[in-house]
């Protein structure tokens, strides 16, 4: 009880969305808890509902599918779920997690809620900034880096949304980015505005 207590205390707060296994074992370092007890501590807790496993090694004491992502560093929330993030979408959408880890991409759920993991090229691990949601800053692609991502992966983006999207987008932005991969995606990219 008293090592709950103390993951309680560390773990909990806002600042820390999410905690791993080894953070649990160097939080409670010096305390003589063995790895095997702490793992079967972490199952009792996840199994009761105390915390939540979001997956192998990491969980969390918090109820919002928005901590999700953060089990999966370095990530960023992206294409539908960037787009409500951001405000540009008026209609709610799962959190999709993009990132370039090696782990299994697909739909998952946390607490009755899904979310995506969505697998990236570590070489698209840019354009994205905090966007604060709730009590969470979230990192969350930016318009433009959300287009090539499309383009990237085969969305269509919905025709209520294209005149939104087409006014909102920073050409000269988008431009700079798309320089990096060369004209094929500057191809995709224009077929998914439209153009």
């Amino acid at each position: 009880m008293r090592y709950m207590e103390e993951l309680v205390g560390t773990f909990s707060k806002d600042e820390h969305p999410i905690f791993t296994s080894k953070d649990a074992a160097l939080a409670l370092k010096g305390r003589g808890i063995s790895s095997d007890y702490l793992n079967l501590m972490l199952h009792n807790l996840a199994k009761t509902g105390r915390i939540t496993r979001i997956t192998k090694g990491a969980y969390t004491f918090h109820d919002d599918a928005a901590v999700v992502g953060f089990a999966f560093q370095p990530f960023y929330y992206g294409l539908e779920s960037a787009l409500w993030l951001r405000g540009i979408s008026g209609q709610g959408a799962n959190f999709i997690v993009m990132t370039p880890r090696n782990v299994r991409a697909g739909i998952r759920d946390f607490k009755g809620r899904n979310y995506r993991v969505q697998k990236i090229h570590v070489g698209m691990m840019f354009g994205y900034g905090l966007v604060r949601y709730g009590r969470f800053w979230l990192p969350v692609s930016d318009l433009e880096k959300t287009v090539i991502d499309m383009a990237c992966l085969g969305y269509h983006i919905n025709d209520e949304l294209l005149p939104v999207i087409r006014k909102r987008i920073d050409r000269k932005k988008l431009e700079g980015y798309t320089k990096r991969f060369g004209p094929e995606l500057t191809g995709h990219v224009n077929r998914v505005l439209g153009r």
